[in-house]
């Protein structure tokens, strides 16, 4: 009896639900297909946008505030495209176990549920950070040269350039916990896409909209808070050449502030999906 308790424990370490959960994500064909097209994605857009002329004289250099925001609007301009597919990735790796039925046999080994999901959102935060970063910093290795035949100097170790594009790798991560958070609450792909990307493409057109419409402070005030435009905060460029915001009233916020809106969002939907997943039946 004692032998069958400690395998038991074992097998239930936290340790080894994690390395249970990295084997199901990495076994899946589609999830390196996916990483694999983010980052060829991220690549070909910067490589495209950086073979736009920027440069407004063809004699003279462009340096300083204007050269880092060329430089971080290049290599974060496929994030869009990203965040799509980490959308895609975070409903997935949830939802494709509920469809399955093996969500089963994942809450048959950790019967408390929640190591089972926590272990699935690190096991996807980390792949999908790591990923991101990946084609960014790609991204801006390939467009180098592109940038600097038009004599745009390019200067990767400047935490203006340096922070904005580690944050898009950020955005992004926290965009598919939301999506895995939404997945565990409506365990279905199709209504979870639908829901995030209402949020994420919809809502931050739509509210607007209202708001020039009844012309409401708070309906700006919401538009903000979305997580497109709060997350979008994180690979902000911010200096002299970034564009000013007009005063409208409404809420204003920099790249701190958009990441602790945005990790609101993924705080209270996966706090919720937890306090589901444990009520109702697998």
């Amino acid at each position: 009896m004692p032998k069958i308790s400690t395998s038991l424990n074992a097998r239930l370490s936290a340790g080894g639900v994690l390395r249970s959960e990295w084997v199901k994500l990495r076994s899946v064909r589609s999830t390196a297909w996916c990483y694999g097209a983010l980052i060829a994605l991220m690549v070909a857009i910067g490589l495209l946008v950086s073979s736009l002329s920027f440069s407004s004289s063809g004699s003279e250099s462009t340096t300083g505030d204007l050269a880092r925001s060329i430089v971080v609007d290049v290599n974060t301009a496929g994030l869009k495209i990203a965040v799509l597919i980490a959308c895609v990735l975070g409903a997935l790796i949830v939802t494709g176990e509920y469809s399955t039925g093996m969500i089963r046999s994942t809450f048959a080994t950790v019967p408390r549920r929640t190591g089972a999901l926590i272990a699935k959102a690190f096991v996807l935060a980390v792949t999908t950070f790591v990923a991101t970063a990946i084609g960014i910093w790609l991204s801006a290795f390939a467009s180098w040269p592109s940038l600097a035949s038009q004599q745009i100097d390019v200067d990767l170790g400047s935490p203006s350039v340096f922070m904005p594009l580690i944050g898009g790798a950020v955005y992004t991560t926290m965009v598919a916990l939301l999506a895995f958070g939404f997945g565990v609450i409506l365990r279905s792909t199709a209504g979870t896409l639908a829901v995030v990307l209402g949020l994420i493409l919809v809502a931050p057109v739509i509210i607007p909209m209202l708001g020039g419409m009844v012309d409401a402070d708070w309906a700006r005030t919401l538009s903000a808070l979305m997580p497109q435009n709060a997350g979008g905060q994180l690979f902000a460029f911010s200096g002299d050449a970034s564009i000013p915001q007009s005063d409208t009233g409404a809420l204003k916020l920099d790249g701190w502030g958009g990441f602790g809106v945005l990790a609101a969002w993924d705080v209270i939907v996966l706090a919720a999906a937890i306090a589901l997943a444990k009520w109702r039946d697998a």
